[in-house]
């Protein structure tokens, strides 16, 4: 997508940190006011002076003064005047000690209990032991068909950072599972940014990795598979963009265009170096290497990539052989992908060209068929956006060639690719005129009915992954594509009627013995 994916609007705390303090949060910082309303409610004593108390508050206060000034200032205030008319005979001593060690407590190990959870026992489906296969145009786990009903929530690595924001990982995953979907394609990359995963080339946030981690076992516990991206062409969480500036910064780059993240030997190093890295992390909750985990459906090197000052393809081309190789190179379990947005490059049939939304989406250095022959990647991708694309006014127009869009790319991978074709990503916007809600479920009624008769044919076709998917209160990252699926009943039932649709076909008679199975019964 051209004007979505971008990251919520909120300043980074322009905190200095205490390195004895580092791991503050900000959920610690509400416990610290937690216990700041605690004072409030010590019982009536007799007046002690000043200085006494400012000495003793000082003492627990006195840690938190590089962290947050402002919330010392507050605290010492408050013990100051609120203690002062309620303490005496020196009793206030041992009620603050006992509060200190209290809050020490409860400010240490409060944020251990989500991983606690996550170390739990866990009621492993069985089919998630197995990698996902591909058997010709189609995707298998254990010698049966697996079909893509899925989901994106590019989020949840940043919101599994924090303990404050924690819940709502596990709340997409049950939400997800209750619907039936099977896949979950989210960002493995935050490069430079805030809560950055990637601090710099080669540099990573040991707290972002373990916040992936998360993920991945949340993932796991509820039976859902993850489609990992590797990299953004867009800026949006550091991107191509900062892979550029970190070479330019550095002296050794060849260019400040974005796309020498393509062509420049020394991005490619920086790139390759992380693929490695991520490849081969080891999960800190269940000690499994990602590239061993069966829990990970398929790899894609990067979102929607583009290479517009080379439109013959070529550069682009390259760099998609060279990644493809290496990543194999380390981790032959996964399925691979590039990402592509599906359109047609110059040296596709004219025919072809034709399905393109306009002519000079071939000008933009990508090729969906010359890019997905790529001899070591596994399926291809396509995303759906009429919207954007400007493919028509009005519902009836967008489906019409959205419908042509769908087909022109599953007979692609029946014939010229012989590899299978996922959806994955579409949407239709809200900001169209007189939208209505009604107006989406037709629309992604639609996808899903061209996707389940290629799956009933045996086609290509082989699953959709729909844009975007947030749990209640999320508001922040609403672009305007999103769903909420509790608020959305008829969409809620839409995307779990296609969830037990799929998996009838590919189960069949052994329906109930599979946990989505139970689920459509």
């Amino acid at each position: 997508m051209l004007e979505v994916k971008h990251r919520p609007s909120f300043k980074e705390p322009q905190w200095g940190i205490n390195w004895s303090f580092s791991e503050w949060t900000p959920r610690r910082i509400g416990r610290v006011r937690t216990f700041h309303y605690f004072l409030l409610f010590l019982p009536p004593l007799k007046k002690v002076e000043k200085e006494q108390v400012a000495e003793s508050s000082q003492r627990f206060l006195s840690p938190l003064h590089s962290f947050v000034p402002d919330l010392q200032e507050q605290l010492k205030s408050l013990v100051g005047r609120k203690l002062e008319m309620r303490a005496g005979n020196g009793v206030l001593y041992p009620v603050l000690g006992l509060a200190s060690c209290v809050a020490f407590v409860y400010l240490s190990f409060g944020d251990l209990d989500w991983d606690l959870g996550i170390h739990g026992k866990v009621e492993e489906p069985e089919t998630m032991r197995s990698f996902v296969r591909r058997n010709g145009t189609q995707f298998a786990v254990d010698e049966k068909a697996f079909y893509v009903n899925g989901w994106n929530s590019y989020w949840l690595m940043d919101q599994a950072v924090e303990g404050f924001s924690r819940h709502r990982v596990r709340a997409m995953f049950q939400t997800g599972a209750a619907m039936g979907l099977t896949v979950c394609r989210t960002w493995a990359f935050n490069d430079g940014t805030y809560n950055a995963l990637q601090l710099s080339p080669g540099r990573f946030n040991e707290r972002v990795f373990k916040a992936l981690d998360r993920v991945i076992v949340e993932a796991q516990r509820h039976g859902i598979r993850l489609l990992l991206c590797l990299a953004n062409n867009l800026e949006a969480y550091g991107g191509k963009t900062q892979y550029v500036k970190w070479a330019w910064d550095q002296g050794i780059g060849l260019s400040p265009s974005n796309d020498s993240f393509f062509f420049d030997a020394s991005i490619r190093r920086y790139f390759k170096a992380y693929i490695k890295v991520i490849l081969t992390r080891k999960n800190h909750l269940n000690g499994i290497q990602y590239k061993d985990d069966p829990t990970i459906f398929a790899w894609e090197l990067i979102n929607e990539p583009r290479c517009m000052t080379d439109a013959s393809g070529d550069t682009l081309q390259e760099w998609i052989e060279e990644m493809a190789e290496y990543v194999k190179s380390i981790d032959k379990n996964h399925l691979l992908t590039v990402g592509l947005e599906g359109f047609y490059g110059p040296v596709s049939p004219l025919e072809k060209l034709g399905v393109n939304p306009a002519p000079w989406f071939s000008t933009l250095g990508s090729d969906f068929l010359r890019n997905s022959r790529v001899s070591h990647l596994d399926f291809a991708s396509v995303h759906v956006y009429p919207d954007q694309w400007k493919v028509g006014k009005g519902l009836e127009k967008k489906m019409k060639y959205i419908s042509k869009w769908l087909v022109s790319h599953i007979e692609d991978g029946d014939k010229e690719l012989k590899k299978p074709v996922l959806f994955a990503e579409f949407g239709l916007s809200d900001k169209n005129k007189d939208f209505d809600h009604a107006h989406r479920d037709v629309f992604y009624k639609s996808i899903f009915d061209i996707v389940y008769e290629s799956a009933k044919e045996g086609r290509a076709g082989a699953g959709a992954i729909v844009w975007q998917l947030l749990v209640a209160g999320m508001e922040d990252y609403k672009d305007d594509f999103a769903i909420v699926p509790e608020e959305r009943p008829s969409m809620y039932r839409l995307i779990k009627k296609q969830s037990c649709r799929l998996v009838k076909l590919s189960h069949g008679k052994d329906l109930l013995e599979n946990k989505l199975g139970k689920l459509c019964s």
